[in-house]
């Protein structure tokens, strides 16, 4: 059987024109463990940090979890076309979340990507490898079942479509969340954005979802979800 390596993963973004000029976002402290983590991968072309899209979602994030500690974890990752490399960005939140789960059980671990960094998250999340596909070094496999019990929601902005894949490299597999985060996502796509709709053709739609209400929406989805699992886990007690 053919083995193909993940080089194809950063093509996906050859097309990506984003927008605006997004500030780098601190690590979250490894001193105290708090209520809630958002880790976040950022987009092409994006600085270090979170990207615009990020910051827009943590703050609005930040916002509906008043009296709640919330740290930020900026994906570590190129975010470039060097497309090897976004490998990295689904090595580094899988370390990651499962850090914070075995440290912080209590944590609730919002995961969130725009444009890449979806795609990135999206494969974090992922049950099995695709068949045909070979893992590059890093990465031994999907993160272990338990640990999505401590993952509250997943947010992603301006995810690739299949189609868009397909016409970027067709050896891609598709990006599909797997099972166990399946009802925690919220998957938001401008329908103009070339990247993740069919039907889209403004290629300034893809920078929007900072300023187009998509990122309240999916902050209004992940704090309905943190407090449902706090419940949860007090039921539980």
């Amino acid at each position: 059987m053919k083995r193909v390596r993940w080089g194809w993963l950063l093509a996906i973004v050859v097309m990506c024109a984003l927008i605006g000029s997004p500030v780098g976002m601190p690590s979250a402290a490894a001193a105290a463990c708090p209520d809630v983590e958002i880790v976040f991968a950022r987009g092409t072309f994006e600085p270090p940090g979170v990207g615009g899209t990020g910051e827009a979602f943590v703050s609005a994030l930040r916002a509906r979890t008043k009296g709640k500690s919330v740290e930020v974890y900026p994906v570590e990752y190129p975010a470039s076309l060097a497309f090897a490399t976004a490998a990295d960005g689904v090595i580094d939140a899988s370390n990651r979340v499962k850090d914070v789960a075995a440290r912080c059980p209590n944590t609730k671990i919002v995961m969130g990507g725009f444009s890449q960094g979806a795609a990135v998250v999206a494969y974090t999340t992922a049950d099995a490898v695709p068949p045909g596909f070979e893992l590059p070094e890093g990465i031994t496999g999907p993160m272990p079942p338990e640990v999505a019990d401590h993952v509250a929601a997943v947010a992603l902005f301006g995810k690739p479509s299949t189609g868009f894949l397909q016409r970027i490299d067709n050896t891609a597999p598709p990006i599909n969340i797997g099972h166990l985060y399946a009802d925690k996502t919220v998957d938001m796509c401008v329908p103009e954005d070339p990247i993740c709709s069919a039907d889209g053709s403004d290629n300034a739609a893809h920078g929007s979802y900072g300023d187009n209400g998509m990122t309240n929406q999916a902050a209004d989805f992940a704090a309905r979800q943190i407090a449902s699992t706090a419940e949860s886990a007090s039921a539980s007690r």
